[in-house]
This record gives C-alpha cells, sequence and structure tokens, in this order.
C-alpha cells in the first residue's frame, strides 16, 4: 500500500517497549536509524545494548514505574510522538483448562493492561502535536475468526485486546490527530518464536517500524501484515 511517511524522524521523539532484543530491538534501532531520539523501555536498561537508544526502565505490571518513564521523557524531551507497544510474554501454551491463574494473571498483565496504562499516561504528550503514532505489537492468533486455531488463550485474548485497544484510540483519538494502528509481525525468531520461526527480526519489525513513520492522513484504526491492512 503506498502511503506517505517519513523518511527523516529527526527531532521526533519515540518509546519502543521490550526493546532489548528481538523485534522490539529491530524496530527501535529502525527507528533510531532515522534521526529519531529512542527511549528503549526495558525491565533492566542494562540489557539495552544500541548505542544511540536511551535505556528507559520500564516494568508494565508496575504503575508507577509506567508514571516515571513518562514523566522522564516530558522532562528530557517535552514531547512524545511514536509510541510502540511491543514488549510482550507468551502463556504456557496449554489449554485454558489446564493453564494455571497465575500464567493468566501475568500475561493479561504485561500483553494488554500494561499497554493500556501506559498509553493512558503518555496520551497528554502523544495528543500535544497532530499526527503522533501508536503501534500496536499485535499477532495473527488474536484473529476472532472461528478458523483461527487452538491453544495459547491467554496470549490470543491479550493481543485480541490489544487490537480493541488499537480501535478505541482511533474513535476516541483519531479526530485529535492521533494515528493508532495494529500490526501482526509474523512468525519471528525470537526468544518467543523460536529459531525454527520463518522471519528475522527485522522482518518481523518492517511493518510495525513502518506504521511509526505514518504521516497524518495515513490510514489509522487498522489492523496490519506486511504492509497490507488484514482483518481482526
Amino acid at each position: 500500500m503506498e502511503v506517505e511517511t517519513y523518511n527523516s524522524l529527526g527531532g521526533q521523539v519515540a518509546l519502543v517497549t521490550g526493546a532489548t532484543r528481538g523485534i522490539g530491538a529491530a524496530i527501535a534501532a529502525d527507528l533510531s536509524n532515522r534521526g529519531a531520539t529512542v527511549y528503549a523501555g526495558a525491565r533492566n536498561p542494562e540489557d539495552v545494548t544500541g548505542p544511540a537508544l536511551r535505556p528507559l526502565e520500564i516494568d508494565l505490571t508496575d504503575e508507577d514505574a509506567l508514571v516515571d518513564a513518562v514523566n522522564r521523557i516530558d522532562d528530557e524531551k517535552g514531547r512524545l510522538d511514536i509510541l510502540v507497544n511491543n514488549a510482550g510474554v507468551m502463556d504456557s501454551r496449554s489449554a485454558l483448562a489446564e493453564m494455571p491463574t497465575t500464567v493468566i494473571d501475568d500475561t493479561l498483565d504485561t500483553n494488554l493492561r500494561g499497554p493500556l496504562v501506559l498509553t493512558k499516561y503518555a496520551l497528554p504528550l502523544l495528543l500535544w502535536r497532530d499526527g503522533s503514532r501508536v503501534v500496536n505489537v499485535s499477532s495473527a492468533l488474536a484473529s476472532l475468526r472461528g478458523d483461527a486455531g487452538r491453544g495459547m488463550p491467554a496470549y490470543r485474548i491479550s493481543k485480541s485486546g490489544l487490537n480493541a485497544l488499537t480501535a478505541y484510540l482511533d474513535a476516541e483519538y483519531g479526530d485529535q490527530g492521533l494515528i493508532a494502528n495494529a500490526a501482526c509481525p509474523g512468525w519471528t525468531r525470537t526468544e518467543m518464536g523460536g529459531p525454527d520461526a520463518e522471519r528475522s527480526p527485522e522482518e518481523g519489525a518492517d511493518t510495525p517500524a513502518w506504521l511509526a513513520r505514518f504521516k497524518l492522513g495515513c490510514p489509522r484504526g487498522q489492523f496490519w501484515r506486511d504492509r497490507q491492512i488484514i482483518d481482526w
């Protein structure tokens, strides 16, 4: 799909969660290479290795930590143009009847509640300028189709909720200039995806990083894979 995107992100500020490895690290590197100031969210900032990245301690299960992270960006830069909600965990891969409730809670806290609360606190900065972007890294496993498959219920439902957050943000704030989209990176060779996955982290990062460069007037409130809109 042909859309108008920023080639240079000079002067813009981005926050990418889960930026220490895999897809998150590749997204952060892409945005940084295009000139953005990139805050790399991580539970342990010492794990951030990108030379131009700004390590930022973020625990998505800790509301105070999320407030502190957004306040630091506000204090240091006074703006936020891009929020990429990438960090996530996999559940135990068992069926719901066998899945421990603690696994359900941990998965939903990290994959859904965390991005929801972080976005809540980031919105004042994002809405300060027209054309800011929120990119939610989702999954085809979030599909609501009847043939979407079985297993991984907490993970699937958390990503379906992330898609719902995308639709909500567009409905509530799209007319105020916010561009919110969700992306499926595909089966990627990460710690979660495993070594046999078909895509490299850079290939998985391509569509989310592309969405993070959308200009005002680009499509919003959609679910994407390989730079094409797909069904929820």
